[in-house]
């Protein structure tokens, strides 16, 4: 196997296994009601801060139509609000409610807890080779 050319095992293997993980991940969630595309805009808002709705669906990538479906559903649950910005009244701006805040952070515990107690499992060569791995997935993602 060179460097330049992984195997198809390897990338076979690293695919199916960051699959499981993820979709085991989002299992730990604070509101069983939320779809993971409703989870992602609540944790894209967090994060970035307020928004416009094709803002949102430019970085979630779907139709501005589909986005506006999932912050309906947002508002009805009240963790969005959408208000006009003070700065151009012109624009609609997605703003997290309190609890949609806590939503988003209760959800972020409980997938830390859920991989913690797995972590905890593992042997400090186990630990040792995860962070190192960590860190090229991260830098193969981020390039």
């Amino acid at each position: 196997m060179t460097v330049d050319t992984p195997s198809r095992s390897l990338s076979t293997e690293l695919r199916a296994a960051t699959l499981r993980l993820a979709r085991r991940l989002r299992r730990e969630k604070a509101d069983d009601e939320l779809s993971d595309a409703q989870a992602g805009v609540l944790a894209v808002v967090l994060r970035d801060g307020p928004m416009t709705p094709v803002a949102l669906s430019a970085r979630e990538h779907v139709t501005p139509p589909s986005m506006n479906r999932t912050l309906n559903a947002l508002e009805r649950s009240g963790y969005v609000v959408r208000a006009r910005s003070d700065d151009d009244r012109r624009l609609v701006l997605v703003t997290l409610t309190d609890a949609g805040r806590q939503v988003v952070l209760e959800t972020r515990r409980r997938r830390d807890a859920w991989l913690d107690r797995r972590l905890a499992s593992l042997s400090d060569e186990e630990l040792d080779l995860l962070e190192r791995a960590a860190a090229v997935i991260r830098r193969m993602v981020d390039e």
